[in-house]
């Protein structure tokens, strides 16, 4: 989540869609970015404008992914986070010691990723939560722009225009997970219970296994 007041723009950080590389765009590259006090990275729409109503009058946007892309990349972020930390890796452990309310749920499923995603969307809300919704608020509607990490640079120069900013040609990716295609993870159930949980997601822009 960043904002910048002089060019009034609002980034909404969905968990897994790239929002490490905005961040980091704004960090960068624009001036007056910020972060909005009380709000975490992944705060959704609502909880921002809660906490800063005048961003409701921002261009405000985010991305989204294709929803069973996303779940093999949060479930290999969750395994990477715990073997890291047992070989010593300092970060790791930090998180792990100091963010429990947040690594510990997801890693009590990483052993087996079909686990991972039909007890885990069972236990932990937030992997259940449809990437749209964090992207709405009630009397507001949607954020202004939603790209899509399927076409990620295209979809960042839009934003990059509105910043002021030059286009680029090319993005690298940060804090990107290390995993083979999305589709060779899948069981029937895992498979299904994603289409269940990320109805809305799938529905709206369209995704497919």
């Amino acid at each position: 989540m960043r904002v910048s007041d002089h060019h009034r723009v609002l980034f909404v950080h969905v968990p897994k869609t790239g929002g490490t590389t905005v961040d980091l765009i704004f960090d960068e590259e624009v001036d007056d970015a910020r972060k909005v006090m009380g709000a975490n990275r992944h705060l959704g729409y609502r909880k921002l404008l809660g906490l800063e109503p005048g961003l409701a009058d921002y261009w405000s946007f985010g991305f989204v992914r294709n929803p069973w892309a996303r779940m093999v990349s949060w479930w290999a972020m969750t395994v990477d986070m715990y073997e890291r930390a047992e070989r010593g890796h300092q970060r790791a452990s930090y998180k792990l010691t100091n963010l429990q309310h947040v690594w510990g749920p997801l890693g009590n499923y990483r052993h087996d990723f079909p686990t991972f995603v039909l007890e885990g969307t069972a236990n932990v809300k937030r992997l259940r939560v449809p990437q749209l919704r964090r992207l709405r608020a009630p009397g507001h509607g949607e954020v202004d722009f939603i790209g899509k990490v399927e076409n990620f640079l295209p979809d960042v120069n839009v934003v990059r225009e509105r910043l002021g900013l030059d286009p680029v040609e090319e993005l690298p990716r940060r804090n990107r997970s290390t995993h083979g295609h999305y589709s060779d993870y899948y069981d029937d159930r895992s498979r299904a219970r994603v289409a269940e949980v990320y109805a809305p997601d799938i529905e709206k822009f369209g995704y497919t296994f």
